[in-house]
């Protein structure tokens, strides 16, 4: 893959990661990702999985399904553990700037899942 496809392929997972972490996630998504298993979460990284599989469908056809699986499950699991941190320290937005550490955590390891997924390419 040319560095440009590369950054075109990764330019896209972010704008999709965009989409799917912010204007389609709903509270129903967003308020039960920290019960593991449970289909809110479930739901929202499987969004996140099914997109990931259209990008990567048009750089790498045969590579997009599992490319799709992994950033479901490495998201689904980065969500989670970030909740159920906040929930067992008790920060909240307004409560404590450790929230927002974590949530900067959040979105560098889904960029780094990215650039994993643009490295196996």
């Amino acid at each position: 893959m040319t560095t440009n496809l590369a950054l075109e392929l990764l330019a896209l997972l972010f704008l999709k990661h965009f989409i799917v972490d912010f204007p389609l996630q709903n509270s129903y998504q967003y308020l039960n990702k920290g019960t593991y298993g449970h289909p809110g979460g479930l739901l929202h990284s499987s969004l996140h999985g099914l997109s990931t599989m259209l990008v990567v469908w048009f750089f790498a056809p045969l590579a997009s399904i599992l490319m799709g699986v992994i950033d479901a499950v490495v998201h689904y699991h980065v969500d989670w553990a970030k909740v159920k941190l906040n929930k067992h320290f008790g920060w909240g937005p307004t409560t404590h700037e450790k929230f927002w550490w974590l949530l900067g955590l959040d979105q560098f390891l889904h960029a780094l899942t990215y650039l994993a997924i643009v490295a196996c390419i």
